[in-house]
């Protein structure tokens, strides 16, 4: 019987069903972060127990940490907390740590494919929302809570149910101008914020199997914010391409052996799913999100919408949005002055969209007044944007080149909005107060539409822009 990447890799890490009817799954791989973790080994210590599989777990530092300056005790006295008991945590139940010493430091779903931790075929968990990132390399990659971090620490395993799978088939070829982060915002707003709940994602398609692997990085990482527990590309040629030489991918022989395992794992011809979804993708514009969570998203040529319109389920809501982000329903949202820029996050952190945003950038300034931050997702990534001096392009345009960290998207750290800022952001929600000021504004859109508009002072169509 033809089966889904989904249904293979359940079965490969399935332990036993549970009275309950859970799957007790086996989780390989379990990443770790210092704002989930400390209560987690806290109770560890106080049942006596020990990480089963120490080297299945890595750890780094990403949330709180400033990315201004890096030195060490943190400003915040707080976050310098949380990475002491990170550290020691670490240190005490020897687990792999890539700290701001380590040269691989960053943003744990940049760092986790990009040193080939992850890995096809991979049941994957972290105590992070976007932990469904990992999925882009064909892994099912869950977010976890605190109490589901220490469970994985002392047992290795997880007690779950197995979702529904929804395949969303992306054909066609996208317009210059239109990026990954346009196709998931078209899809979360086609399906809704809870339309995936219950389900998994299969992304699949023309469009999909062209996208380089940072492109289907930034696709799966907001496959929660649809509500979707995890989604999925599965593995292929560039997924094997990726993941050779990475610092944790298997060498030589193993390699190959590795290959011939991973393409098993992928989706056979003729599998079933409980739902297929098709976009077209050269009807997809430039997105960006008006309202207050990311599902509230138009075209940049649409008019904001307005309330009256809306599905009766939905106009409380989006009359809320409106009246929160100061918006006038019927006027195009180009044109919206901003005041923030925010180029990062683990959405759009990777080189290959500091490399669009910089496209957009050269020979240019950023408006005056505005405040715009290019923050690497990691410190490889830093490096190598250095190396190629993109660096130097942004710092000259006017933005602020900072070190690798979560910065602006979280406000846990010392980059936050303030007041009624309007932030244009690569990140991936925009939650009221998600950015550190409870009445700050966050319209989400792809790097390219983040450096346009910083450029500009003013959201505007990138195509505009493209030399």
């Amino acid at each position: 019987m033809a089966e889904t990447l989904l249904d293979k890799v359940w079965q490969a890490h399935t332990v036993r069903t549970l009275p309950s009817g859970q799957t007790q799954l086996f989780i390989g791989l379990h990443l770790i972060h210092e704002v989930t973790s400390p209560q987690a080994f806290q109770m560890l210590r106080e049942a006596g127990l020990k990480v089963r599989f120490p080297g299945r777990t890595f750890a780094t530092i990403d949330h709180i940490v400033p990315t201004a300056s890096q030195a060490r005790p943190f400003a915040d006295a707080m976050a310098e907390e949380m990475a002491v008991h990170l550290a020691r945590n670490c240190n005490e139940f020897d687990i792999p740590f890539f700290d701001l010493d380590s040269e691989r430091q960053g943003i744990v779903h940049v760092i986790g494919p990009e040193l080939g931790i992850t890995q096809p075929g991979m049941t994957v968990a972290c105590g992070d929302s976007h932990t469904s990132t990992h999925g882009a390399l064909g892994a099912l990659a869950f977010g976890i809570g605190t109490s589901q971090v220490r469970d994985v620490l002392a047992t290795q395993c997880l007690a779950m149910t197995k979702p529904k799978l929804r395949q969303i088939r992306v054909e066609g070829k996208p317009a210059r101008g239109v990026y990954a982060k346009d196709v998931i915002l078209t899809i979360i707003r086609r399906l809704g914020v809870n339309g995936g709940v219950g389900y998994a994602y299969e992304y699949a398609g023309s469009a999909i199997e062209v996208m380089s692997m940072e492109e289907r990085l930034t696709i799966c990482n907001m496959s929660i914010e649809g509500g979707a527990r995890v989604g999925y590309v599965n593995p292929d040629e560039t997924t094997f391409e990726y993941l050779k030489d990475r610092p944790f991918a298997p060498t030589g022989e193993a390699f190959n052996r590795a290959v011939a395992w991973w393409k098993s794992m992928a989706t056979d011809p003729g599998a079933a799913f409980d739902d297929v979804v098709r976009l077209d993708a050269a009807s997809i514009e430039p997105m960006l999100t008006w309202g207050i969570n990311p599902g509230q998203s138009i075209g940049v040529t649409e008019p904001i919408p307005d309330s009256s319109n809306a599905p009766d389920a939905d106009r409380i809501a989006w009359s809320e949005a409106l009246a929160f982000m100061s918006l006038e329903p019927g006027r195009t949202i180009a044109g919206t002055p901003i005041d923030v820029a925010f180029i990062g996050s683990c959405t759009n952190g990777r080189l290959s969209d500091l490399r669009a945003a910089a496209e957009v950038v050269r020979g240019r300034k950023i408006a005056k007044g505005l405040r715009a931050l290019v923050v690497p997702g990691s410190q490889a990534v830093a490096r190598t944007a250095e190396a190629e001096g993109l660096h130097e392009l942004f710092l000259t345009a006017g933005f602020e080149w900072r070190k690798a960290g979560c910065s602006l998207c979280l406000g846990m750290n010392e980059d936050k909005l303030t007041g009624r800022e309007l932030c244009a952001a690569s990140s991936n929600r925009n939650f009221k107060g998600r950015m550190g000021s409870p009445i700050g504004r966050t319209l989400l859109m792809s790097p390219a539409m983040v450096a346009a508009a910083a450029i500009r002072g003013q959201i505007v169509d990138v195509r505009e822009m493209l030399p």
